[in-house]
């Protein structure tokens, strides 16, 4: 486990009730890749961790994060929010120097 990144209670549950569902390891990736309207994106999948991949736990779920995206969500919440406009991942991200209203996307 790393303190790079967290992974809230309420995303655990979401991502292992997912997991459940597919029948699939309660593993959430995280990714970033270049793109979006503000520059970067956030990429969800559930997959296994890799070599050399951050890791946080929470509840039994985990959060994995590569080497080159950790270097722009270290620090980062990853959190699952509902509310009136619909129900998604969210991260809150620390180094993020702008994002933009869908929330996916963000500039360093």
């Amino acid at each position: 486990m790393t303190a790079d990144i967290q992974l809230t209670a309420s995303a655990a549950r979401r991502v292992a009730a997912i997991a459940a569902k597919l029948s699939k390891p309660a593993v959430l990736r995280l990714a970033v890749e270049g793109g979006g309207c503000a520059g970067f994106s956030y990429k969800f999948a559930l997959g296994e961790p890799e070599a050399g991949d951050a890791e946080a736990e929470t509840d039994g779920v985990k959060l994995v994060v590569d080497e080159v995206s950790l270097d722009l969500v270290r620090g980062s919440a990853v959190d699952f929010v509902e509310d009136m406009g619909g129900s998604a991942f969210k991260v809150t991200n620390p180094n993020a120097a702008s994002g933009c209203g869908c929330g996916s996307s963000f500039s360093i």
